[in-house]
C-alpha cells in the first residue's frame, strides 16, 4: 500500500495530540494547548506538562518499540506467533523490577526499579548469545529462549510466593499488570535512550530479514551473515523492549498483533513492514492508553489489561484461520 506509511504517521500524530487533551482534569482545548506551549495556566501547567505530555511520550516510544521488536523476530524466526517476549526479555527485566519492589529498593530510590529492569534485561540478552552458541539458528535461539523467560518467570512467582508483605505482593501483581500512569520526564529520559538505540538497530535488519525469508544458507549465499544478524537482533530487542518493560511494566501482544495486521499490507516483505509496525505499534498503544482514561476515568484501569483482552481473541482468531486454511 502506497501510502501506508504517511496514514500511519498521521493517525499516530492525532492519537498522540488526543493523548494529550484527554483525561479525567476538565480542561478545555484553548487552555490546554496555552499551557503545554506557553507555560501559563497555573495548575494546567502542571497537568499539561509533568502528567500527559510524558504519559504521551512514552506511549509512543513504547508502543513503537514492541510492535517494531515484534515484527523483527517474525521476520528472523520466520514465524507469525513469535512475539518479544518470546527470547525471554520480558521476563527477565520484570524479575529484576519485582526485586527491586520485594526488597523495598523501589521506595528507597526512584530509579532502582527501571535500573533493575534494564539489568534483568540486559542479562538476559547475554544468557540467551552464550546458549544460542555463535552458530546457534532460529531454533536454538527460540529454546534458550522459553527456558530464560520460564525461569524468570518461575523465579517472579516464587518471590510473590514467599513475599511477607502483602502490600509489597499487591504492588508487585499491580506493576506486572502494566500501565503508562504517574510517569515522569525521569522515565522517558531513562528509556527514550534505550528504546531508541534499540529501533535504530533494528531498522538496519530489513535487507537481511527480507533474505532471511530464503532460508539461511540462501542468505548467506547472498552476503548475509546471520550470526551477525542474530546478535543484532536480540541486542536491539533487548534494549527496546527491556527498557520499554522497565518504565511501563508488561504490556502483550502489541508485538504480536501489530505485524500481522500490517503484513498483508505491504506485500509480506520484512524490510517494509519494520517501519510499519513501529508507527502501529505507538498507535495501538496510544489508542489503548486513551481508552484505560475513557473506559475507567475513576478507576486505574491497566494497560497491560486491556491489551491483553483485546489481542488474546486477536490470537484464538489466528489459530483457528490456521486451522481452516490446514484442513
Amino acid at each position: 500500500m502506497k501510502y501506508l506509511l504517511p496514514l500511519l504517521a498521521v493517525l499516530v500524530a492525532l492519537l498522540f495530540c488526543a493523548s494529550l487533551l484527554i483525561g479525567p482534569a476538565a480542561m478545555g482545548l484553548g487552555e490546554s494547548l496555552r499551557a503545554l506551549f506557553t507555560g501559563e495556566g497555573g495548575p494546567v501547567v502542571l497537568v499539561m506538562q509533568e502528567i500527559r505530555l510524558p504519559r504521551a511520550l512514552l506511549g509512543l516510544l513504547v508502543g513503537a518499540a514492541l510492535g517494531l521488536s515484534g515484527a523483527a523476530m517474525q521476520g528472523y524466526l520466520r514465524n507469525p506467533l513469535a512475539e518479544p517476549g518470546l527470547i525471554g526479555v520480558s521476563a527477565s527485566a520484570a524479575l529484576g523490577a519485582v526485586l527491586t519492589l520485594q526488597t523495598g529498593l523501589a521506595a528507597a530510590f526512584s530509579l532502582a526499579l527501571p535500573l533493575a529492569a534494564l539489568a534483568g534485561a540486559g542479562l538476559a540478552s547475554l544468557l540467551i548469545l552464550a546458549l544460542a552458541g555463535p552458530r546457534g539458528g532460529a531454533l536454538a535461539l527460540i529454546l534458550a529462549g522459553i527456558a530464560i523467560s520460564a525461569l524468570a518467570g518461575a523465579a517472579t512467582s516464587l518471590v510473590l510466593n514467599l513475599s511477607p508483605n502483602p502490600f509489597a505482593a499487591a504492588e508487585i501483581v499491580y506493576w506486572m499488570m502494566g500501565s503508562l500512569a504517574d510517569r515522569s520526564f525521569t522515565h522517558v529520559w531513562l528509556a527514550a535512550p534505550f528504546i531508541l538505540a534499540g529501533m535504530a538497530a533494528l531498522m538496519t535488519l530489513g535487507r537481511g530479514l527480507d533474505a532471511m525469508t530464503l532460508g539461511e544458507d540462501a542468505a548467506e549465499s547472498l552476503g548475509i551473515r546471520p550470526a551477525r544478524l542474530r546478535f543484532v537482533l536480540i541486542c536491539g530487542t533487548a534494549a527496546a523492549v527491556g527498557a520499554s518493560v522497565a518504565v511501563a511494566g508488561a504490556i502483550g501482544f502489541v508485538g504480536l498483533v501489530v505485524p500481522h495486521v500490517l503484513r498483508p499490507l505491504v506485500g509480506a516483505r520484512p524490510s517494509r513492514l519494520l517501519p510499519a509496525s513501529a508507527l502501529g505499534g505507538a498507535a495501538v498503544l496510544l489508542a489503548a492508553d486513551i481508552a484505560t482514561r475513557l473506559i475507567a476515568p475513576d478507576r486505574d484501569l491497566k494497560l497491560g489489561v486491556l491489551t491483553a483482552l483485546v489481542g488474546a481473541p486477536f490470537f484464538l482468531h489466528l489459530i483457528w484461520k490456521m486451522r481452516r486454511v490446514e484442513a
